[in-house]
């Protein structure tokens, strides 16, 4: 099985839909995919989401299934610098605390222990293992039980913060880290692949990563998510 998540176009926050550039970047991006031999198309329910899945829709002639969870994090807390703001957050435990991700949890850290992003992260978290069980994996600790001997390619096209969150659960990789040091760009093209082994524990394999070489000279380089 391979998940292809992709995010959104260049967007216009305030009306939650892609702007002219973005909509360019997105016919490119499903001009990109039209190889990739995808078979389901997935969508956050925003609207700058789902606009660039349906350029990839239509190419394919294929519908848009809307996954609600996919939704985009919001972040923030009483008392919280940076207005909670993860990826910045990310970037201070790492740059001004050296903090060890794997001897602590980030969970607890005064930046996330009441960050609205933190729970926005288990609700995915959630969701995509709903998801991974429905296409015969279920998810235990680090790895996964292949229950299905069945192949299957599908593009999820979502957002900076919750494609942020998916990757960081699927890989077994802490939310903040994941979020300084593996951002992408718009229309951006990432893969994991899972073993199809029917019966035996099997983790994912990173394919490709942040591939947006479609979007070369209509683009003005690597952004955060803002809202």
């Amino acid at each position: 099985m391979r998940i292809i998540f992709v995010r959104h176009g260049e967007p216009d926050y305030e009306h939650d839909c892609l702007t002219d550039r973005g909509l360019v970047q997105a016919e490119a991006a499903a001009a990109r995919l039209e190889g990739e031999g995808i078979e389901e198309i997935l969508s956050s329910p925003m609207g700058r989401a789902r606009q660039t899945a349906q350029c990839t829709a239509r190419r394919l002639r294929l519908p848009v299934r809307v996954l609600e969870y996919m939704h985009e994090i919001s972040w923030g807390g009483e008392g919280i610098p940076h207005n909670g703001h993860p990826w910045t957050l990310g970037e201070c435990m790492i740059a001004e605390e050296d903090f060890d991700f794997y001897a602590k949890d980030w969970r607890q850290h005064p930046y996330f222990e009441k960050n609205a992003a933190t729970g926005y992260f288990d609700m995915i978290s959630e969701g995509i293992d709903g998801f991974m069980s429905e296409h015969g994996y279920r998810h235990e600790g680090s790895r996964f039980f292949c229950t299905e001997d069945k192949e299957k390619t599908v593009a999820l096209f979502s957002h900076g913060g919750s494609g942020a969150c998916a990757l960081s659960h699927l890989l077994t990789l802490p939310f903040p880290y994941v979020s300084t040091v593996m951002p992408y760009d718009y229309t951006s093209v990432t893969i994991l692949a899972f073993p199809v082994r029917p019966g035996e524990y099997v983790h994912p394999r990173i394919e490709l990563f942040n591939d947006h070489a479609h979007i070369q000279g209509i683009s003005e380089g690597l952004r955060i998510q803002e809202k």
